[in-house]
């Protein structure tokens, strides 16, 4: 498998895609105003106490107090204390101040969430402050190689802190994790400083930004090449390596094309096809994503796959690939929280059971902690992938201001049925007017004239009033508006777009219903039938108008255009 990480530095904002054998694996983003404060350290306040929620509320100077649950703030109280079942109310007080780190970025309405159990991540080692332990990571599998790192690792340790041993760290020299642990412990004694010499609220420690994490964390001798697209971040990138790999300086290349780097690698449709909902499967099945801010539902069907065999050979297979691509799909658009995942149904328990183990098998190669909790009586896999930040849809995405997050607006014939009781409002005592322009989306505007009119006429019968509909396009399909009141005369000029002799040009849309030799066009909404027009469906035309009704004009054709 060939690995690539791709670097697009652009003027606001940064974009990391890990690319795997030219498929996207996944994406990172960091704008200039909305940098990660995930890992940032603080001095804070502590704002409101909650016995209620087992937590507290701390000022560390971000836009909302930042939360911390008890089960967080035991690090605060000595160990004795720790061994019985302590309330919030015995850790922390209102006023107190308090070292706390940041564990989840805020979310949409909730705010970030923090521990006083502090980690400072290294290039092979993580030091914990309040903990005393080793750790070490169990992606390094090969026992003689654990127990080489754990040697090392109990020579260098503090007797009060802890320390893990990261993926990379495997066949490093103990010189190199030396190294890396010095680092932390003069970082350490850094934030320390701070805390006594600075008023709180205030930042202690800030992350590095996301293309020296990405090198930190992700950029190991399985990456084949790194490429960056900017002078400056090259630069800082090496410098980077210098002290903490300098063996992988050598896959490092600035990128110097003229087209832009994700556009040479294809990533922005990529990036595009993680914002929708349906993923279409190789087989022909498809798979559905629902975000909302409870949970993630994943909705499998079969789709256009039919199988060659039997309806359970079918069903399995896709179920199979399912797993298998959203597995893939919760690590690229970084979904987490709780995911509800709708197999299409299988009665073999050793199918259900084997499309499991698959999904099992492709998690394990996310390294977000990801739990499959089983099946329940309804036949849905329950399972919990952590969450620390926001996703790809929540990043580059915000709720419908028309539809509120909802995914749904109101038909045409609701929005018509709308217009048309404001209208019985309005003249419901007034008889000072005899005509109203009312302005609507054109497909509303198509509901409230109907065919040849009629509906229009029906709803001036019963009014007994003059009802000019207008169609605009600049309108939400929700939009009712109550342009003017008047005489005939007055609306009427108001309502047309057109007059007798004037020239337009106009896309023929579609023939006329009725009578197929004339063409249908719009102007806003505004019908005009082009005599003979009908043959020209789709090409631009020069058009004359001839004759102007209330809810349409006609016109002759004067040329193609």
């Amino acid at each position: 498998m060939v690995k690539e990480i791709l670097v697009d530095v652009d003027f606001k904002d940064t974009r990391v895609a890990i690319v795997e054998d030219n498929e996207l694996s996944e994406i990172y983003f960091e704008r200039e105003n909305e940098q990660q404060v995930v890992g940032n350290i603080y001095k804070g306040i502590v704002a409101d106490v909650l016995p209620g929620m087992q937590a507290a509320f701390v000022n560390v100077g971000l836009e909302k107090n930042v939360f911390l649950h008890v089960s967080d703030a035991l690090a605060l109280v000595s160990e004795e204390k720790r061994k019985n079942k302590l309330s919030i109310q015995e850790v922390v007080q209102p006023g107190q101040k308090i070292m706390v780190q940041i564990t989840k970025e805020p979310l949409g309405s909730k705010g970030a969430r923090v521990t006083c159990d502090l980690n400072l991540p290294g290039r092979y080692l993580v030091l914990m402050i309040t903990m005393d332990h080793i750790g070490i990571s169990r992606r390094i599998t090969d026992d003689q190689e654990r127990n080489r790192l754990k040697g090392i690792t109990q020579e260098i340790k503090p007797e009060d802190k802890g320390l893990i041993v990261r993926t990379a760290a495997a066949n490093k020299s103990g010189a190199d994790l030396k190294r890396d642990f010095n680092f932390l412990i003069k970082l350490w004694e850094k934030i320390i400083h701070h805390y006594h010499n600075r008023q709180a609220p205030d930042l202690l420690h800030s992350d590095l930004n996301l293309v020296s994490r990405i090198v930190r964390d992700k950029f190991t001798k399985e990456v084949d090449r790194m490429l960056i697209n900017d002078r400056k971040e090259f630069e800082e990138t090496m410098e980077l390596l210098d002290f903490i790999s300098p063996n992988l300086k050598s896959k490092v290349q600035l990128y110097n094309r003229s087209k832009p780097i994700f556009e040479y690698y294809d990533l922005e449709t990529a990036i595009d096809k993680t914002l929708k909902r349906k993923v279409w499967l190789d087989c022909g099945g498809y798979i559905i994503f629902d975000v909302t801010e409870a949970l993630t539902a994943v909705d499998v069907n079969t789709g256009k796959y039919v199988g060659s065999t039997d309806l359970a050979d079918t069903v399995l297979k896709t179920n199979k690939e399912a797993a298998k691509e959203i597995a893939k799909q919760l690590k690229l658009r970084d979904i987490g929280g709780i995911i509800i995942i709708d197999f299409i149904d299988m009665d073999n328990k050793q199918d259900q059971q084997e499309v499991l183990e698959t999904l099992d098998e492709a998690l394990q190669k996310d390294k977000t902690k990801t739990t499959i909790l089983g099946l329940t009586e309804l036949g849905l896999v329950e399972m919990t992938r952590k969450k620390e930040k926001e996703g790809v849809e929540e990043f580059l995405q915000k709720s419908c201001p028309y539809c509120e997050g909802s995914g749904r607006v109101l038909s045409e014939d609701t929005v018509a049925l709308r217009a048309i009781r404001k209208l019985r409002n309005l003249f419901a005592n007034r008889d000072d007017e005899e005509a109203v322009l009312l302005e609507v989306h054109p497909q509303v505007a198509a509901r409230l004239i109907g065919l040849g009119g009629n509906s229009l006429k029906e709803l001036e019968a019963e009014l007994d009033r003059h009802i000019y509909v207008k169609g605009s396009k600049k309108l939400h399909i929700e939009e009712i508006d109550i342009v003017e009141t008047g005489s005939k005369e007055t609306i009427a000029e108001l309502a047309s777009p057109v007059e007798v002799g004037e020239r337009k040009v106009l896309e023929i849309e579609e023939t006329h219903v009725t009578n197929k030799q004339d063409g249908i066009s719009r102007i806003e909404g505004f019908i005009i039938d082009v005599i003979e027009g009908g043959h020209l469906v789709g090409e631009q035309v020069e058009v004359e108008i001839t004759e102007v009704y209330r809810t349409y004009a006609k016109a002759k054709v004067v040329r193609k255009v």
